[in-house]
């Protein structure tokens, strides 16, 4: 771990290194830079996997106590994600097998209650899963689509559009919370704000930013949000948020014996048990940094040790950020697509991409992954951002994430090695 990372931060780099199998004690470790599409696995995750199938392994609704013990543990993930979200009640969690299913399903549900004519406001930085299912609803149901546009050279919306976008039959604003190609952290605040002045439904995909930074459904004043426990070191499990009074009131596609009441009525079939124990192994992995390097005090809630555990990472991550964007930038040929200035970094994610003049972006993957350094190229599902920024003929943009076990060593590594591949050294 690196000396003056430590000393900025306060988090111990080794200790959290030790907490994930894949990384701890293994001299051949990959830098794993891949993490904005998923991040590698804590031992408290596992550990509550593992009893889920081993202890308690059973469908629920049963008077038996490895039933009891199942549905016990379903509820404590559903509560575990309510704390995280900050929501009014854990029945306002919803599980699902990822982000996108949930969203086709949330969209279709919702289209039951729109006419032809009614509008969508989408954004140009968002991931597909965000923009695909409801572009889909609106060719079925004659909707008109409307767009948040970004500036290719700032990076960042110009929210004076909103005045001319948020008309009267706006019913949806589906709106990402950070994007998975510039990095960019979105005022979703202000875009909820406006969609829900004419009454519109707002839909977030936080898939981006839950790893990074605290959410709080209340202060977004949003009415449905969304994300992915594998990109918050969890397992392959989607976990959606809704407000109370809009679950109760859309009408899910459901078998006639699942319940009418949410959050069983949008969870179809049988919930993977599993994952969710796996889901909540993640929170209380967060719980244990808030506690032990977060400053939460014995007393502290579960959201309180959480939110203590996420700052923690977040300046640990801002420090990394500041380290590989300055080591990118030596580079003349190199444009980073995103947000770069030290003061800007409150803005973005430690999700950071860019392009390398007149080089393929698969090819410095590939010579990367020769180097045990995994990385992520093209366009990443960003089909709208890659698109607006004029990359996505040209092979998209090379992808370097980081996260809260990646040192100050691996992006000085990965820097030189980038180095050495560009003098053809590597």
């Amino acid at each position: 771990m690196s000396d003056s990372t430590a000393a900025a931060t306060g988090l111990d780099i080794e200790a959290i290194r030790r907490e994930f199998p894949a990384i701890a004690d293994r001299a051949d470790a990959p830098v794993f830079f891949d993490n904005p599409a998923g991040t590698q696995v804590p031992r408290r995750v596992i550990a509550r996997m593992m009893q889920a199938l081993t202890e308690d392994n059973a469908n629920l609704g049963g008077y038996f106590d490895t039933s009891l013990r199942a549905g016990a543990n379903a509820q404590e993930a559903h509560k575990a994600m309510a704390d995280l979200f900050n929501a009014s009640d854990w029945r306002e969690v919803v599980f699902g097998q990822n982000m996108t299913t949930l969203t086709f399903a949330i969209s279709r549900a919702i289209g039951r209650d729109l006419l032809p004519g009614d509008e969508i406001l989408l954004t140009r930085m968002d991931h597909d899963a965000n923009v695909a299912p409801w572009l889909m609803l609106a060719e079925d149901m004659g909707l008109v689509v409307r767009w948040i546009d970004f500036d290719p050279d700032s990076f960042e919306f110009d929210l004076t559009q909103l005045d001319s976008l948020v008309t009267d039959r706006l019913k949806v604003a589906a709106i990402g919370y950070a994007s998975n190609v510039t990095g960019t952290i979105h005022d979703v605040q202000t875009i909820a704000r406006a969609a829900k002045s004419v009454g519109a439904l707002v839909y977030v995909d936080a898939v981006q930013f839950a790893p990074h930074g605290v959410i709080d459904v209340q202060e977004i004043g949003c009415d449905l949000l969304v994300c992915s426990a594998y990109k918050f070191y969890g397992p392959h499990h989607g976990v959606l948020w809704g407000r109370r009074e809009v679950l109760d009131e859309i009408e899910a596609y459901k078998v006639r014996a699942a319940s009418n009441t949410p959050p069983g009525k949008f969870e179809t079939g049988t919930t993977n048990r599993e994952s969710l124990a796996g889901v909540r192994g993640a929170i209380e992995h967060f719980e244990w940094i808030g506690s032990t390097f977060g400053g939460a005090s014995d007393q502290a809630t579960r959201r309180q040790r959480f939110v203590a555990g996420m700052r923690a990472v977040d300046a640990h991550e801002r420090v990394l950020t500041a380290r590989l964007i300055e080591g990118l930038q030596s580079f003349p040929k190199l444009k980073i697509q995103g947000l770069t200035e030290k003061q800007a970094l409150a803005r973005r994610v430690p999700t950071v991409s860019f392009t390398y003049t007149g080089t393929d972006p698969a090819e410095i993957c590939k010579a990367m992954a020769r180097k045990n350094i995994s990385l992520w190229h093209g366009h990443n599902y960003g089909i709208e951002p890659t698109t607006r920024l004029g990359l996505i003929d040209k092979g998209g943009v090379v992808r370097v994430g980081l996260a809260q076990y990646n040192t100050a060593e691996e992006v000085d590594r990965f820097i030189a090695s980038f180095g050495e591949w560009t003098t053809g050294a590597g």
